[in-house]
């Protein structure tokens, strides 16, 4: 999440996948602005989006964020809302945020 220069917050959503032939692919599948960034509305936007490109959270293998608490908080983060949909997915750290 970011803001813009009208000091919107921003999200961008990109998907990753593994092609037959092993490649890593990614999809950039959009820009959205977001009301606020509490985690129940992140969620919402995310689920939008996916379903607006028919997509399912119940298809996610994984995820990967920054660590603002909104995000991190164990039973209230959108980690944890996204893992009580779908128990079977990883969240990754963003590896770009660690460095």
């Amino acid at each position: 999440m970011s803001r813009d220069v009208l000091v919107k917050e921003k999200m961008v959503v990109v998907q990753r996948c593994v092609d037959v032939k092993g490649c890593v692919i990614e999809c950039f599948i959009g820009i959205v602005h977001i009301k606020n960034t509490i985690a129940l509305s992140l969620k919402e936007t995310i689920e939008a989006l996916f379903s607006k490109h028919r997509l399912s959270i119940s298809h996610l293998l994984g995820h990967g964020y920054d660590g603002a608490s909104n995000i991190q908080a164990e039973f209230h983060g959108l980690k944890a809302l996204i893992m009580k949909d779908n128990p079977s997915t990883y969240y990754i750290h963003c590896f770009s945020h660690q460095l």
